[in-house]
Formats: structure tokens, C-alpha cells, sequence
């Protein structure tokens, strides 16, 4: 990992935190803006840690840019978690074949840069 591309990923994970403390839920209400508070704690925490060995650069990248997406996300909607997404279920493909092969590879480009690493961590 280059110096610069260290500095930016320790600089996220300042500003997810600097957000954590000053996160004001939705709704208002105090509990649901301490859990809110934990959520973000832990998803950062366990997303960093996760990928703490990552060294091909384009991966890093990619990281790096899903953790921008959902800063941003986050703010824009005044929602911690991952946004939902509709992604069509695979019911018309037969249990094996070129079929549901191409159809799992249109459902995983379809998803999300935000969704990512959080279907794998959940």
C-alpha cells in the first residue's frame, strides 16, 4: 500500500468515527441513536479489520470507494445501514446450466458498489 492510499484509508476511518460521535438518528429518539452510534462503531470496525490485508491495489480502491458511497448514502438518506436493493429473484432458470449461470453473474454485476462487502460480512 502506497503512503498516500495508507493516509486516505486511516483518514476514513477517522471520519467514520468523528460521524459515529455526533450521529443523530432519523427519529430523534436516544435509543435508536445509541444503537445507531454502535452500528457504525462495529460495521467499521469489522469491515476494516476484515480487509486489513489487502494489498492489490485495485481492490483497494474498490474499498475505498464503497466506503465513500456509504458515508455519502448514509447522509443523504440519515440512515446508518446499507440501503435495500431489488434485484430479481432467479425462479425462470433451471438448477443448473449457461441459464442460471449467466443470471448469478447479471445479479452480481447489478449490485451496488455499497453492498459489497456487506453481504459478506452479515
Amino acid at each position: 500500500m502506497t503512503p498516500a492510499t495508507r493516509q486516505k484509508v486511516l483518514g476514513l476511518y477517522r471520519k467514520i468515527f468523528q460521524i459515529a460521535k455526533t450521529w443523530q438518528s432519523a427519529s430523534g429518539r436516544t435509543e435508536e441513536t445509541i444503537k445507531e452510534k454502535e452500528y457504525i462503531k462495529n460495521e467499521a470496525k469489522t469491515l476494516f479489520r476484515k480487509n486489513k490485508n489487502v494489498t492489490d491495489p485495485q481492490l483497494i480502491k474498490q474499498c475505498i470507494e464503497e466506503c465513500e458511497a456509504r458515508i455519502e448514502i448514509g447522509f443523504h438518506y440519515n440512515i446508518p445501514y446499507p440501503r435495500p436493493i431489488h434485484l430479481p429473484p432467479m425462479g425462470l432458470a433451471h438448477k443448473q446450466g449457461r441459464t442460471l449461470r449467466h443470471q448469478e453473474k447479471l445479479r452480481k454485476i447489478s449490485k451496488p458498489v455499497y453492498l459489497k462487502s456487506h453481504d459478506e460480512v452479515s
